[in-house]
This record gives C-alpha cells, structure tokens and sequence, in this order.
C-alpha cells in the first residue's frame, strides 16, 4: 500500500465567491506517491500531467481533480461527506495503480483536446442562440470539453457537420 491516508482534510467555499453552494477540498496526504502518478494518469486519463512539481488533473463526475506528490484537490463538492467519498476512492485507485504498475504503461502526457479555434471555424458564428447558449463560442467551448456535439447545432450545414463529426473523431472525451 503506497497511500495510507490523510493527515488533514480542510473543506471550505471559494474566496473569490463565498455565495457559492458548492464546496472545495484539499486532503494532504500520509504518503508522497509521486512515482504513481504516471500510472494513475494512465489509469484515470488525467487531461493535464506535469512533472515540476509532480501532479495529474482530470475530470469525474463533474469535478475537477488535482492529485499531487502530497496533496489532492477537489473542487464543486455537495459537502465533506461527498469529499470523504472522493477521498477513498482516490486512495484506492492510488494503491490499485501502484500495485498494478507492472502490468501499466505509464503516462507522462495528459489527454489532447480538440482546438477550440478549429471547432469554431466549422459553426455558423451567427450566435443564433437556437441551441440554448449565448454564443457560437459558447457552445464551441462545450464542444471541447465533450459536454456538446455537432448534432445540437441546429444551423450547422451538413457538410460541415461531417466536417466537425471528422475533426472530433479523433479525440476521447469523458
């Protein structure tokens, strides 16, 4: 077992917007685990790794995590028990991607995303609003981070629809 546990957990509301309903958490860790992180971004599909100082990003269930030598991060939690829930399943994916580490490839590189610029190329940017958002940018920004797709653009041309449905084909998403 590589990450025994925490040694502090503080949950608390962002500065920047005290008025959100939403909590963050950052957990330090017993243990540095450092040298899983490769193979917990290979497990995970982190959308960011880094090396200096060591941590891998990704996305779950609508939250973004950061998981560095000593320290996790979470943000958009319901409350500490929803943190708690994180925490361990965090904890355990930890330990199960260091124990698994013979069988993983390690990764040093976290998911490439599409261009938004190349998406926004492709819609109509007459920021009709047909698709429920304020702006072809707007959605463009949706189409990147996987939550829409070409289909829910109600003026896109067909040709260009296939266009996109090609450039997104080669991307994985959440």
């Amino acid at each position: 077992m590589l990450l025994s546990g925490f040694s502090k957990k503080e949950i608390f509301r962002p500065e920047c917007n005290p008025s959100f309903q939403s909590v963050h958490c950052i957990a330090s860790l017993n243990d540095d685990v450092r040298e899983a992180l490769p193979y917990l971004n290979s497990v995970l599909g982190g959308t960011q790794f880094f090396m200096d100082p060591p941590q891998v990003m990704f996305h779950h269930q609508g939250k973004i995590i950061k998981v560095g030598a000593k320290e996790i991060a979470v943000n958009a939690l319901r409350d500490a028990e929803e943190a708690d829930r994180i925490l361990e399943w965090l904890r355990n994916e930890i330990n199960d991607a260091w124990e698994k580490r013979d069988s993983i490839t390690p990764s040093y590189k976290g998911k490439t995303k599409p261009k938004l610029i190349e998406i926004l190329k492709l819609l109509p940017r007459t920021n009709c609003r047909k698709c429920g958002l304020p702006t072809c940018m707007v959605f463009a920004a949706q189409v990147v981070e996987g939550g829409r797709g070409p289909e829910q653009c109600p003026e896109l041309k067909d040709e260009d629809r296939q266009k996109l449905d090609g450039y997104l084909a080669g991307f994985e998403f959440d």
